[in-house]
């Protein structure tokens, strides 16, 4: 793209600062309470894009690269809240009765400062010069296109506003409904299979339907695979060989899955996550090698470098890099004052510092080539997860040999979840700068400005997840957890990916981890790698079957993964109707917006409704009276969802061939 250099625009200005901090509080916020609620998160890019065209729309000199920036800034908020896939399991181990706020802070921008900077090398190489679809990048620079074109006057710039509007009303009554218990909060079905028992259960929520429409139908057709795997062979085969006298279907069933058949999808999603770090060794290296031939030619006179090439300097990367190991040790050995382990607190930190900085270079590398392939949403930030707590229990654990005592073994997990903690933030928010870069590219920003802007997020999102957690663990509590601290009555969120992180950790240090489950996943996922690249090699890359896709959806609830797999197969259906059309494209990107406002709407509306439930100590707040018997709350919940989707996918259609003749 041209270098627009000479031509005056706003882009990196205080109000986008200001608004996009704003909104990455308000959505770190609800990330943190869908990712506890159902253990995914979304990317808010494209949410955060369509709110700061709104509010921008207000100032004449407002640009679609500052409009840029702000979302730029507020996916923070779809980055750092996935640390809740490890803390809460400090408080399921009892290490932390409440979340403490510097700790949590520390982890949090640390890592996150680290993300940013490890990826900079990457992007020529993930970004500027190579055919990654980047799906959520791509969309979010549509939206921006859209919003500048509303501004303008066009036509479809103001029926994208309108599609992002119908989808957060509709999403937001779709929530209220399901938690007035009008609604059924999962439709599901299990039943007996000779001696064994399996099912399927799908949440009632637009939100994960909107996702399922974002990632696209290659990454549907590998959670269908994997809930093939799971459901249809894995957990028949297992409840066969385990029962459990007097179990109805459902018990039997989501005990198994829960116990063994989970286990074994974190194998798969380690063995892909390996075989995915091999593949990056050549991207790793050619990116850096790019950086450095960058900063040489800034030097050797700095207009070599057209703006839209500008990355902060690779110098300042390296020199920003260490200078976050002095606060990392600290926070790792303020994390051990004054507990059992703490005479072990100089080589621990070693470790942790050491490990921070390998296992975050590795988890940058492969969770900047995933958001790329199937975005950010979906990317294998769970398969690092595991693989990052599995390496810190075993290092930890040959760091303390021989120390002994009845605390030791709590305060080791302790410690390998919150090194893995810190690890983690870095493989987040790598995953989403490398989005938002590429979103940058398509509408000509300055790369160093996004950077910077992300880091401005991260500090934001750093400052407020802490807050919401408390508030989540006050409202709600862990399941497990010895010291909760709820409302009376609520149910304990299940928080699924630290207690699948929690119970790794506890097993490598306890001894007592099963590791025949791993290994069986493992070669599961070897199976899947060989499956996609016969897949990519026989049809010239046109068909895959990501391997990180199938075994999230093997270890994730299904409650989870049906409703993005129905998303992802109505989206594209949506696309293939709409594809003969005069106005494909805009109904395309129509489609697009309506499910982002899925996302927003139900998002927000649970984050509000966590805060009645704190405020109010009322458990169920909103539930009426007369609420319907629960299968008929499930015929409720499946024929609204049909009508909504379908009705704001005839829209979308409609407005966008009115824009056509407009």
């Amino acid at each position: 793209m041209a270098d627009s250099a000479a031509v005056p625009r706003s882009e990196f200005t205080l109000r986008g600062v200001l608004l996009g901090i704003a909104i990455t509080v308000v959505f770190t916020a609800a990330q943190v309470y869908l990712g506890l609620k159902v253990g995914l998160t979304f990317a808010t890019s494209i949410p955060a894009a369509v709110i700061s065209m709104a509010l921008l729309r207000l100032f004449k000199t407002g640009t679609i690269q500052e409009n840029n920036i702000v979302q730029t800034i507020a996916s923070a908020a779809g980055t750092l809240s996935s640390v809740i896939f490890v803390l809460p399991g400090l408080l399921m181990i009892g290490w932390w009765a409440h979340i403490p706020f510097l700790p949590t802070f520390g982890a949090c921008a640390v890592g996150g400062i680290l993300g940013v900077m490890y990826t900079i090398p990457l992007r020529r190489a993930l970004v500027t010069n190579s055919d990654l679809p980047y799906p959520e990048g791509v969309a979010a620079a549509e939206v921006l296109r859209v919003g500048t074109g509303s501004r303008e006057g066009q036509a479809e710039g103001q029926a994208g506003l309108l599609a992002v509007a119908a989808g957060t009303i509709a999403s937001a009554a779709f929530a209220a409904l399901a938690a007035a218990k009008i609604f059924a909060a999962e439709v599901s079905a299990y039943f007996k299979a000779g001696a064994g028992a399996t099912g399927l259960g799908a949440s009632s929520s637009l939100a994960l339907m909107g996702a399922g429409h974002l990632m696209g139908i290659t990454v549907g057709a590998a959670m269908f695979a994997g809930l093939a795997i799971a459901w249809g062979v894995l957990v028949p085969i297992m409840t066969s060989l385990h029962p459990i006298p007097g179990a109805d279907a459902a018990t039997h069933a989501l005990t198994i899955w829960k116990t063994e058949v989970r286990f074994m999808g974190a194998g798969v999603i380690g063995a892909a996550a390996i075989w995915t770090l091999g593949k990056l060794a050549a991207p790793i290296w050619s990116g850096l090698v790019s950086a450095l031939e960058a900063g040489k030619a800034r030097k050797a006179g700095g207009a070599a470098i057209p703006r839209s090439e500008q990355d902060i300097p690779i110098a300042l990367v390296g020199l920003i890099s260490l200078l976050m190991l002095a606060p990392a040790g600290w926070f790792l050995a303020q994390f051990l004052v004054g507990g059992p382990i703490a005479s072990l607190t100089v080589p621990l930190v070693v470790i942790g510092v050491a490990y921070v900085v390998v296992a975050g270079l590795l988890a940058a590398a492969v969770c900047g080539y995933m958001a790329g392939l199937i975005g950010s949403s979906n990317s294998p930030v769970s398969g690092i997860a595991i693989l990052t707590v599995l390496g810190a229990s075993l290092m930890v654990g040959a760091a303390a040999r021989g120390v002994i005592g009845p605390d030791v073994t709590q305060a080791l997990v302790a410690f390998a979840l919150y090194v893995t903690t810190v690890v983690l933030a870095v493989a987040v928010v790598a995953n989403d700068n490398l989005q938002d870069l590429k979103t940058g590219q398509l509408v000509d920003a300055t790369p160093w400005k996004q950077q910077v802007a992300l880091v401005i997020g991260v500090i934001a999102g750093a400052i407020i997840i802490p807050f919401v957690l408390e508030v989540m663990n006050g409202s709600y509590g862990f399941a497990g957890a010895p010291n909760l601290s709820a409302v009376a009555g609520t149910e304990p969120l299940n928080a699924p990916q630290a207690t699948l992180i929690s119970t790794l950790a506890k097993g490598v240090l306890g001894g007592d981890l099963n590791w025949s489950l791993l290994g069986v996943g493992a070669l599961i996922g070897i199976g899947l790698v060989i499956v996609d690249a016969v897949l990519r090699k026989s049809s010239a890359g046109r068909l895959s079957l990501p391997p990180l896709g199938v075994g999230l959806a093997i270890y994730l609830p299904s409650a989870v993964t049906a409703p993005v797999v129905v998303g992802a197969v109505a989206g594209w259906i949506y696309d293939k109707v709409v594809a003969k059309d005069k106005a494909a494209q805009p109904a395309k990107r129509l489609g697009v917006l309506v499910a982002s406002g899925f996302i927003v709407g139900e998002s927000l509306f649970n984050v509000a409704l966590a805060a009645i439930i704190y405020f109010s100590k009322n458990p169920e707040p909103l539930a009426v009276p007369f609420a319907p018997a629960e299968h008929i709350g499930m015929i409720l919940a499946l024929i609204s969802a049909a009508v909504v989707v379908f009705g704001l996918y005839a829209w979308s259609r409609r407005a966008a061939a009115k824009t056509a003749e407009a």
